[in-house]
Protein backbone atom coordinates (compact mmCIF):
# COMPACT_ATOMS: atom_id res chain seq x y z
CA UNK A 1 0.00 0.00 0.00
CA UNK A 2 1.01 3.86 -0.71
CA UNK A 3 1.19 6.24 2.08
CA UNK A 4 0.80 9.59 1.01
CA UNK A 5 1.41 12.43 3.02
CA UNK A 6 0.76 16.24 2.10
CA UNK A 7 2.20 18.37 4.51
CA UNK A 8 0.23 21.64 4.25
CA UNK A 9 0.40 24.77 6.39
CA UNK A 10 -2.36 24.24 8.68
CA UNK A 11 -2.43 20.19 8.82
CA UNK A 12 -0.27 17.52 7.74
CA UNK A 13 -3.22 14.84 5.76
CA UNK A 14 -1.75 10.98 6.01
CA UNK A 15 -3.69 9.13 3.74
CA UNK A 16 -3.33 5.16 2.96
CA UNK A 17 -3.93 3.80 -0.80
CA UNK A 18 -4.69 0.38 -2.15
CA UNK A 19 -4.64 0.79 -5.59
CA UNK A 20 -6.83 4.28 -6.28
CA UNK A 21 -8.95 3.76 -3.26
CA UNK A 22 -7.92 5.51 -0.02
CA UNK A 23 -8.54 3.24 2.42
CA UNK A 24 -8.38 5.65 5.79
CA UNK A 25 -6.58 8.82 6.04
CA UNK A 26 -5.65 10.51 9.37
CA UNK A 27 -4.90 14.51 10.09
CA UNK A 28 -2.96 16.31 12.74
CA UNK A 29 -1.61 19.97 13.05
CA UNK A 30 1.19 21.17 11.22
CA UNK A 31 4.59 21.84 13.33
CA UNK A 32 7.77 21.28 12.10
CA UNK A 33 9.33 20.49 15.01
CA UNK A 34 7.49 17.39 15.69
CA UNK A 35 10.26 14.57 14.78
CA UNK A 36 9.97 11.34 13.58
CA UNK A 37 9.77 9.18 16.53
CA UNK A 38 6.34 11.65 17.57
CA UNK A 39 4.84 11.25 14.40
CA UNK A 40 5.11 7.18 14.26
CA UNK A 41 3.80 7.48 18.18
CA UNK A 42 0.66 8.63 16.78
CA UNK A 43 0.32 7.20 13.59
CA UNK A 44 1.19 3.75 14.31
CA UNK A 45 -1.19 3.35 17.03
CA UNK A 46 -3.78 5.41 14.77
CA UNK A 47 -2.71 2.75 11.43
CA UNK A 48 -3.49 -0.22 14.61
CA UNK A 49 -6.90 1.22 15.67
CA UNK A 50 -8.16 0.07 12.09
CA UNK A 51 -6.72 -2.91 11.56
CA UNK A 52 -3.66 -1.79 9.60
CA UNK A 53 0.06 -2.87 10.14
CA UNK A 54 3.46 -1.18 9.20
CA UNK A 55 3.82 -3.95 6.95
CA UNK A 56 0.96 -2.90 4.89
CA UNK A 57 3.15 -0.01 3.75
CA UNK A 58 5.35 -0.59 0.65
CA UNK A 59 6.26 2.76 -0.15
CA UNK A 60 5.98 6.82 0.94
CA UNK A 61 5.48 9.92 -1.03
CA UNK A 62 5.60 13.02 0.68
CA UNK A 63 4.29 16.47 -0.81
CA UNK A 64 5.02 19.40 1.21
CA UNK A 65 4.72 23.56 1.51
CA UNK A 66 6.78 23.07 4.68
CA UNK A 67 10.17 22.23 4.00
CA UNK A 68 11.05 22.03 7.31
CA UNK A 69 8.97 19.38 8.08
CA UNK A 70 10.63 17.39 5.39
CA UNK A 71 13.51 16.02 7.21
CA UNK A 72 11.34 14.62 9.93
CA UNK A 73 8.80 12.86 7.50
CA UNK A 74 11.54 11.46 5.89
CA UNK A 75 12.85 9.62 9.57
CA UNK A 76 9.20 8.40 9.80
CA UNK A 77 9.02 6.93 6.07
CA UNK A 78 13.17 5.44 6.81
CA UNK A 79 13.22 4.59 10.59
CA UNK A 80 9.44 2.62 10.78
CA UNK A 81 8.22 2.02 6.99
CA UNK A 82 11.55 0.67 5.75
CA UNK A 83 11.60 2.88 2.83
CA UNK A 84 13.09 6.29 1.28
CA UNK A 85 10.36 8.33 0.43
CA UNK A 86 9.42 9.73 -2.54
CA UNK A 87 9.61 13.21 -2.44
CA UNK A 88 7.06 15.14 -5.02
CA UNK A 89 8.74 17.42 -7.24
CA UNK A 90 11.93 16.38 -7.38
CA UNK A 91 14.24 13.45 -9.10
CA UNK A 92 11.58 10.81 -10.53
CA UNK A 93 8.59 12.37 -9.16
CA UNK A 94 9.77 15.55 -11.08
CA UNK A 95 6.08 17.35 -12.06
CA UNK A 96 5.65 16.38 -16.02
CA UNK A 97 4.14 18.79 -16.98
CA UNK A 98 4.44 22.66 -18.32
CA UNK A 99 4.83 25.54 -15.33
CA UNK A 100 3.96 28.72 -17.97
CA UNK A 101 4.09 30.85 -15.15
CA UNK A 102 7.29 34.07 -15.01
CA UNK A 103 8.79 31.89 -11.77
CA UNK A 104 7.91 28.22 -12.42
CA UNK A 105 9.82 27.47 -8.76
CA UNK A 106 7.61 29.07 -6.97
CA UNK A 107 4.61 27.06 -7.65
CA UNK A 108 3.26 24.88 -4.44
CA UNK A 109 3.71 21.10 -4.48
CA UNK A 110 -0.14 21.30 -3.63
CA UNK A 111 -1.13 23.01 -6.32
CA UNK A 112 1.57 21.32 -8.69
CA UNK A 113 -0.34 18.04 -7.08
CA UNK A 114 -3.85 19.59 -7.81
CA UNK A 115 -2.99 20.05 -11.23
CA UNK A 116 -1.64 16.62 -11.90
CA UNK A 117 -5.05 15.08 -10.35
CA UNK A 118 -7.61 17.56 -12.41
CA UNK A 119 -6.07 16.89 -15.76
CA UNK A 120 -6.15 12.58 -15.10
CA UNK A 121 -9.77 13.35 -13.76
CA UNK A 122 -11.03 15.77 -16.14
CA UNK A 123 -9.61 16.01 -19.36
CA UNK A 124 -9.79 19.89 -20.77
CA UNK A 125 -9.60 23.11 -19.34
CA UNK A 126 -9.56 23.32 -15.56
CA UNK A 127 -10.17 26.12 -12.89
CA UNK A 128 -8.96 24.69 -9.61
CA UNK A 129 -10.12 26.02 -6.01
CA UNK A 130 -8.34 24.75 -3.39
CA UNK A 131 -9.50 25.97 0.25
CA UNK A 132 -6.65 25.92 2.57
CA UNK A 133 -4.40 28.43 4.17
CA UNK A 134 -4.65 30.53 1.95
CA UNK A 135 -7.39 30.15 -1.40
CA UNK A 136 -5.73 29.49 -4.15
CA UNK A 137 -7.55 29.38 -7.99
CA UNK A 138 -5.42 27.82 -10.47
CA UNK A 139 -5.99 27.29 -14.24
CA UNK A 140 -4.81 24.22 -15.95
CA UNK A 141 -5.04 23.93 -19.50
CA UNK A 142 -6.54 21.08 -21.94
CA UNK A 143 -2.44 20.19 -22.37
CA UNK A 144 -2.15 19.97 -18.98
CA UNK A 145 -0.13 22.76 -18.60
CA UNK A 146 -0.33 24.84 -15.14
CA UNK A 147 -0.83 28.77 -16.71
CA UNK A 148 -1.19 30.76 -13.38
CA UNK A 149 -3.82 31.69 -11.08
CA UNK A 150 -4.95 33.84 -8.00
CA UNK A 151 -3.81 33.66 -4.18
CA UNK A 152 -6.74 34.91 -1.46
CA UNK A 153 -6.54 35.11 2.14
CA UNK A 154 -8.21 32.04 3.50
CA UNK A 155 -11.72 32.02 5.09
CA UNK A 156 -9.97 31.25 8.55
CA UNK A 157 -7.27 34.09 8.08
CA UNK A 158 -10.38 36.57 7.36
CA UNK A 159 -12.20 35.63 9.90
CA UNK A 160 -9.20 35.71 12.23
CA UNK A 161 -7.93 39.22 10.71
CA UNK A 162 -11.82 40.55 11.67
CA UNK A 163 -11.70 39.24 15.35
CA UNK A 164 -8.00 40.25 15.80
CA UNK A 165 -8.48 43.82 14.85
CA UNK A 166 -11.78 44.38 16.41
CA UNK A 167 -12.24 45.01 20.28
CA UNK A 168 -15.84 43.85 20.45
CA UNK A 169 -16.67 41.30 17.91
CA UNK A 170 -16.73 37.47 18.95
CA UNK A 171 -15.20 34.80 17.63
CA UNK A 172 -17.70 32.47 15.87
CA UNK A 173 -18.06 29.58 13.67
CA UNK A 174 -17.50 29.20 10.44
CA UNK A 175 -20.33 27.46 8.93
CA UNK A 176 -22.94 28.11 6.02
CA UNK A 177 -25.89 30.72 7.17
CA UNK A 178 -29.53 29.30 7.91
CA UNK A 179 -30.95 30.91 5.09
CA UNK A 180 -30.14 33.37 2.44
CA UNK A 181 -30.80 35.99 3.65
CA UNK A 182 -27.84 39.17 3.77
CA UNK A 183 -29.63 41.07 6.46
CA UNK A 184 -28.20 40.07 9.89
CA UNK A 185 -30.16 40.39 12.64
CA UNK A 186 -27.27 40.44 15.53
CA UNK A 187 -23.52 40.83 15.23
CA UNK A 188 -22.60 36.70 15.27
CA UNK A 189 -25.35 36.62 12.10
CA UNK A 190 -23.99 40.14 10.41
CA UNK A 191 -20.22 38.54 10.60
CA UNK A 192 -21.24 35.17 9.51
CA UNK A 193 -22.94 36.94 6.39
CA UNK A 194 -20.16 39.03 5.70
CA UNK A 195 -17.58 36.21 5.88
CA UNK A 196 -19.51 33.41 4.01
CA UNK A 197 -21.30 35.30 0.99
CA UNK A 198 -18.82 37.56 1.09
CA UNK A 199 -16.54 34.75 0.20
CA UNK A 200 -18.88 33.88 -2.03
CA UNK A 201 -19.65 36.94 -4.13
CA UNK A 202 -15.52 37.09 -4.23
CA UNK A 203 -15.08 33.28 -5.83
CA UNK A 204 -17.99 34.17 -8.11
CA UNK A 205 -15.93 37.15 -9.63
CA UNK A 206 -12.95 36.21 -9.49
CA UNK A 207 -14.18 33.20 -11.70
CA UNK A 208 -16.46 35.13 -14.20
CA UNK A 209 -13.03 36.84 -14.52
CA UNK A 210 -10.82 33.94 -15.01
CA UNK A 211 -13.43 32.23 -17.61
CA UNK A 212 -13.37 35.32 -19.73
CA UNK A 213 -9.52 35.69 -20.12
CA UNK A 214 -9.39 32.14 -20.49
CA UNK A 215 -11.59 32.83 -23.21
CA UNK A 216 -12.77 28.68 -23.37
CA UNK A 217 -15.07 26.55 -21.03
CA UNK A 218 -13.63 25.31 -17.89
CA UNK A 219 -14.99 23.04 -15.23
CA UNK A 220 -14.54 24.23 -11.91
CA UNK A 221 -13.32 22.08 -9.58
CA UNK A 222 -13.43 21.98 -5.64
CA UNK A 223 -10.96 20.99 -3.25
CA UNK A 224 -9.73 21.64 0.27
CA UNK A 225 -11.29 21.21 3.73
CA UNK A 226 -13.49 23.58 4.03
CA UNK A 227 -15.13 22.71 0.30
CA UNK A 228 -17.56 20.98 1.43
CA UNK A 229 -19.23 24.10 3.14
CA UNK A 230 -19.73 26.40 0.44
CA UNK A 231 -21.29 22.50 -1.85
CA UNK A 232 -24.71 23.14 -2.31
CA UNK A 233 -24.46 26.96 -1.64
CA UNK A 234 -23.22 28.60 -5.17
CA UNK A 235 -23.71 27.06 -8.23
CA UNK A 236 -19.95 27.92 -8.88
CA UNK A 237 -18.90 24.43 -8.68
CA UNK A 238 -18.63 21.31 -11.49
CA UNK A 239 -17.65 19.09 -9.07
CA UNK A 240 -16.24 19.30 -5.31
CA UNK A 241 -13.47 16.56 -4.92
CA UNK A 242 -11.56 17.36 -1.16
CA UNK A 243 -8.85 14.88 -1.95
CA UNK A 244 -7.87 15.75 -5.25
CA UNK A 245 -3.97 16.66 -3.81
CA UNK A 246 -4.15 13.12 -2.12
CA UNK A 247 -5.01 11.86 -5.61
CA UNK A 248 -2.28 13.90 -6.82
CA UNK A 249 -0.04 12.34 -4.84
CA UNK A 250 -0.75 8.47 -5.73
CA UNK A 251 -0.49 9.87 -9.36
CA UNK A 252 2.82 10.80 -8.85
CA UNK A 253 3.75 8.01 -6.90
CA UNK A 254 2.35 5.77 -9.39
CA UNK A 255 4.55 7.92 -12.47
CA UNK A 256 7.81 7.24 -10.24
CA UNK A 257 7.39 3.93 -9.87
CA UNK A 258 7.22 3.03 -13.46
Amino acid sequence: MLLAVDVGNTNVVFALFDGDAIKARWRITSDPRRTGDEYAVWLLQLMELEGFDRADVGSVILGSVVPRAMHNLTVLAEKYFGTTPIVAGQGRADWGFLVDVDEPASLGADRALNAIAVHAQHPGDAIVVDFGTATTFDFIDYSGSYKGGIIAPGLNLSLDALVGATAKLPRIAIEAPAGKSVLGRNTEDQMLIGVFWGYVAMMEGLIVRMRAEIGRPAKVIATGGLAVLFDGKTDLFDQVEPDLTLHGLRLLAQRASD
